[in-house]
């Protein structure tokens, strides 16, 4: 069945930099919308980003805009959330999700189809 396998989740300090992969698997890749989002304890998953089919077009939520960056790697099936200047507000478990959405502009849980075990970031102060 189709996977999605996050990486690159640990501990850093405030301000500092981590970079999350996420590969695929049994799924043509480029055709999904690719997000990330996030879910902090006890709070509800929010939508961090999402990037289109060819990585053309990337859309961020306004808490992580200007410091994250979403790419992806169609070659290797991957897609990437580099995020930089952490603040201990972005400490959560960080989920990956391709959708076959029929707009690229995605920050719709629901719509998406594939989601991936979740890698924890923890932002110490």
């Amino acid at each position: 069945q189709v996977q999605l396998v996050e990486s690159g989740g640990g501990l850093v300090q405030a301000g500092g930099s981590l970079r999350l992969s996420c590969t695929a698997s049994r799924l043509t890749f480029s055709n999904y919308v690719l997000g990330w989002f996030r879910q902090a304890p006890g709070k509800e998953r929010e939508f961090v980003g999402c990037i289109s089919w060819t990585g053309g077009g990337t859309w961020y939520a306004d808490s992580v805009k200007g410091r994250f960056n979403i790419s992806r790697d169609n070659t290797k099936n991957t897609v990437y959330l580099q995020m930089n200047s952490l603040k201990p507000e972005d400490t959560a478990v960080y989920y990956c999700a391709a959708g076959r959405s029929p707009v690229a502009e995605n920050n719709d849980a629901w719509s998406y189809d594939y989601w991936g075990q979740g890698t924890q970031v923890t932002v110490a102060s």
